[in-house]
């Protein structure tokens, strides 16, 4: 094998499939690259089983072949060549030379045959939408899905289509964000849920951009997203997802509008007085006209008045100021509405469109903490 690239290019590509190497296997393997240039494309891959990445690199291609690098290695000899062309030549026993101006690598590699293949998706089932679109999607949801493995479907999350309706929804058992979308076209029936490490990597290698699409194709056990001259693959989490709709109430008590910023500002200068590990509520004691917001740390206290429009009864309220800087950050309108009952049961923040719908459960706190 010999091909000849950019290390730009290359380099992007690394980047891009590095997030599917694996780190902790018993399968050498798995903690390679495949580096492919046995076709007509060179295309780099990685597979850690769960989650897969293939991506092509623009070069050429002098002389075809197929090889599996250490992928940890192979990485860092690419970071740091000269931003100039890349030689990649293979030699006898899986060994290769990598130069670019004066500077020349030899390593290593393993037989590409024994690297684990993709699995093969049927691109029957799909949507398409804008690369911003999904991005934002993700990044306004994946907050609230849960690192603890001992429920697995909320460490994922929930796609759900219906012509052309697409809803994303996250959840960790405290608080709860959904996501509405129209699509451009309707689609039939889809309700999968998606392991949140996937979207993470996902929103990391998307663009952004209005411009650029994703295709996004469905099996019954794996999820395939398609752009540009990349696909991720990953597999599904199996099990029937939580219903959602039975935990959102239009019911409500006291209806707040406030802006947003003066909120989230106030919260982010009480959270100054938190220490690492101390877990201490943020008090909301809303009235006619203002929201007095207060904190009682070991560090020391803070309150801070904001006018709002208020419908309603008055509460007196805490919760977890993280959750409540969560949500707010996802959220761009100036001004947003809380939708609340009583002190024990949750914060409902929406448009009136239901673009976006946050669900923040209250804390427990001292009544003392709130004179």
């Amino acid at each position: 094998m010999k091909i000849v690239c950019s290390k730009t290019n290359l380099l992007n590509a690394v980047n891009i499939v590095s997030k599917a190497v694996s780190t902790k296997t018993t399968m050498p393997i798995l903690e390679c690259m495949l580096l492919d240039a046995s076709a007509n494309k060179i295309k780099l891959m990685a597979n850690n089983m769960e989650l897969g990445i293939e991506t092509i690199v623009l070069g050429e291609i002098e002389q075809k072949g197929i090889i599996a690098l250490n992928a940890k290695i192979f990485a860092e000899i690419i970071r740091k060549l000269p931003d100039s062309d890349v030689v990649i030549e293979s030699k006898e026993d899986f060994v290769i030379n990598i130069t670019c101006e004066k500077a020349k690598f030899s390593i290593s590699g393993k037989q590409g045959d024994d690297f684990p293949k993709l699995p093969y998706i049927e691109k029957s089932q799909y949507i398409c939408l804008s690369q911003f679109t999904l991005k934002e999607l993700i990044q306004k949801t994946i907050f609230s899905i849960s690192d603890n493995d001992s429920n697995k479907l909320l460490t994922g999350e929930l796609f759900e289509i219906n012509e052309t309706a697409l809803k994303v929804v996250s959840l960790d058992g405290h608080r709860i964000s959904i996501r509405n979308t129209i699509l451009k076209e309707s689609y039939e029936t889809i309700k999968v849920v998606v392991p949140g490490k996937t979207l993470s990597e996902v929103s990391k290698i998307l663009t952004g951009n209005l411009e650029d699409e994703v295709h996004i194709y469905f099996t019954t056990n794996h999820i395939l997203f398609e752009f540009y001259h990349t696909i991720v693959i990953s597999r599904l989490i199996e099990g029937e997802y939580f219903k959602v709709n039975q935990m959102l109430s239009t019911d409500y008590e006291t209806k707040v509008k406030i802006n947003k910023k003066e909120m989230l500002n106030c919260i982010d200068r009480a959270t100054l007085l938190v220490k690492e590990g101390e877990k201490k509520p943020i008090i909301l004691n809303i009235t006619d006209n203002e929201m007095e917001l207060k904190i009682n740390s070991s560090v020391g206290s803070m309150n801070e008045r904001i006018n709002i429009q208020k419908e309603g009864k008055d509460i007196m309220i805490g919760f977890n100021p993280k959750f409540l800087i969560d949500s707010l950050r996802a959220i761009d309108e100036e001004e947003i509405t809380l939708y609340l009952v009583n002190a024990k049961a949750p914060c409902i923040i929406r448009d009136k469109e239901e673009n976006y719908i946050y669900l923040i459960l209250p804390v427990n706190f001292n009544a003392n903490a709130a004179v």
